[in-house]
Formats: structure tokens, sequence, C-alpha cells
């Protein structure tokens, strides 16, 4: 990778990281700075919820490192299939392939407790081991073996790190075009849309980087939209972003599950060459580029992935 390509993503994540910083919250919460601003956006999420559209639950557990908001759906004897969302996505994102994936598994969508939803931290930032120790409790707590896991952008790069321990109980993997997995940001002058709203959040700006990350933002439901707007506009950025580098040939050969790897042919976040890298070091792997689809595939064609996911999953 070039110098400046280099420099630019350490300079992009210092500014996402300093933007953390300077707003430390003013009451024992990590992500919001007020009250009046966490309820906005809780509000915004029970609604984009409803997008679902199936009979659901929502369960909040105690962890040893803060509270674990987790949405549980589908037939209680499928298989289990736990859901991580993208950055700021919140579990709310999965409205537009929930349906298919809940058909026949039993799903467990964990809202990640750094970022906008209803996990709450409140105090300091996790570290990778952390990371780790936590969602291992949630399925300790849930009594989860073999299950499978679809997880999206920086989910997808949590999702690695969880495979690649030598002890887990995960089965099979689908990753959405996982940010920082197998190479660091693709096109990061074209992404860095996505920081400027952070630092100066705006609908003109929202609306701006949606184009950017989504070949067809006109198919995001205006409800999820205002919610993953107040979700840009109020939290925080994080320092985890920091700790996001991709993994080693090493660290990936280490993976011998079936994984399932999409990408859009029109992403921001990765190219051909998070194809290529994952072919040659995941020992059992299968890929795909999805045409007509940005760094948001799941909603830009959302049959065409579901129909890859359940065909690989099933």
């Amino acid at each position: 990778m070039s110098t400046i390509k280099t420099l630019s993503i350490v300079i992009l994540f210092v500014l996402l990281a300093g933007c953390a910083s300077s707003k430390k919250a003013k009451f024992e919460d990590y992500v919001f700075d007020t009250k009046s601003e966490k309820q906005a956006y809780l509000s915004s999420y029970d609604k984009a919820l409803k997008l679902w559209d199936i009979p659901y639950s929502e369960e909040n557990i105690k962890t040893s490192l803060g509270t674990a908001h987790i949405i549980i759906a589908g037939p209680q004897n499928g298989k289990d299939l736990v859901l991580l969302h993208g950055m700021d996505a919140s579990s709310t994102m999965w409205y537009p392939n929930i349906k298919a994936l809940a058909k026949n598994h039993r799903i467990y969508a964990i809202d990640f407790l750094m970022e906008p939803g209803k996990s709450t931290l409140t105090a300091k930032a996790l570290s990778t081991d952390e990371i780790i120790i936590w969602y291992n409790e949630i399925f300790t707590h849930y009594k989860l073996k073999k299950f499978d896991l679809v997880a999206a952008s920086r989910g997808g790069w949590i999702a690695t790190l969880l495979a690649t321990q030598k002890t887990n109980s995960i089965d099979k993997v689908v990753l959405l075009s996982p940010a920082q997995t197998f190479k660091f940001i693709d096109k990061v002058r074209k992404s860095s849309s996505a920081l400027l709203l952070k630092l100066f959040p705006s609908q003109k700006k929202f609306e701006k980087t949606l184009v950017t990350f989504s070949t067809h933002p006109e198919k995001i439901n205006p409800i999820y939209k205002r919610q993953f707007y107040l979700a840009n506009k109020y939290a925080k950025s994080n320092s985890s972003m920091l700790k996001m580098t991709p993994f080693s040939d090493k660290e990936l050969e280490s993976i011998n599950n079936p994984v399932l790897v999409l990408i859009g042919d029109h992403d921001v976040i990765n190219s051909e060459e998070s194809i290529e890298r994952a072919q040659k070091d995941l020992p059992n792997c299968k890929t795909k580029i999805v045409k007509d689809a940005g760094h948001f595939l799941s909603i830009d064609q959302s049959k065409i992935v579901n129909d890859a996911m359940i065909d690989f999953l099933d």
C-alpha cells in the first residue's frame, strides 16, 4: 500500500479517535453526550426495529463489561445464528434480510457495546481482548454451540477476530464486505465523506455518504434512514477503529470454518483484492462479487445477498 494511502488512513482514524475524546459524556454513557440525545435515538431505533415485520423479543443481559442488548427471532428449534451489524448501524439494519435468515434459524442479533444501539457501556473503550470476552459471555449465556455467524462491515472484522480464537463454538461464517479485514480501506478519498459526517454532521453530508456507500440509497427505508442519521449526528465515534487492522496470513489461515465472503462491485471499503486474499488465506472459503452493489450490499441487492447467504448456510 502506498505511503500516502497509509498516511490518509492513519489521519482518518486519529481524527475519529479525537472526535471521540473531545466529547466526553457528561452522564454515565459511553456513546451519547446527553439523555435527550440518547432518548431521541432510542425512539428512532424502536420505530426502525418494527421494519423487521416478524415476531421478535428483546433481552438485556448483564455482562462483566456492560449490558448487552440482544434481539431474538426465528424458530426455537432452528440452528442458532448470530448477527453482528456494521458500524453505527445497530441490529435494526437487518430489516431487508431478517425474514430470509429467520425462516430456519434461531436469530440472536447483538448490538455492539461501543456503538449506538441498546447495549450500554459506561466505562472506557474495550480492548480487543475485552471485545472477545464480551461476546463469549453472551454466547455462554445463551448456551450457543456450533452456531452460524453473519456479520457486516465492522461486524465482519469482529466475526473474523472471534473465528481466529483457538477455542470457539462457531460453525459457518458469512462476511458482508468486512471492514479492515483483508486489506485497508480501498478508496480512502471517497470514504472520507463518512469522516466529514462525523465531524460536521448535517443532512446534506449524510445523503452524500449514503450515495458513496450505497448504489441504491433510494432503497433505504426512511424510518431506518432516520435512525442511522441520528446515530451519526449524536453518537461519538470511538478509538476502537484504531485497533481494526487487517489480519495476518497466519491468523486467516487458522480459520478452518466454512466462510462465505460477499462484496459489492462498487464497494469503497473492499475490492477484488479482498476476494483474492480471502481465497488465498482462508482454507475453506467461498466468495462472490455482488453486481450493482456498494458497501451496503445487504440493502442494495437484498434478494441476491439473501439467496447467497441461505444457500451457503443451509
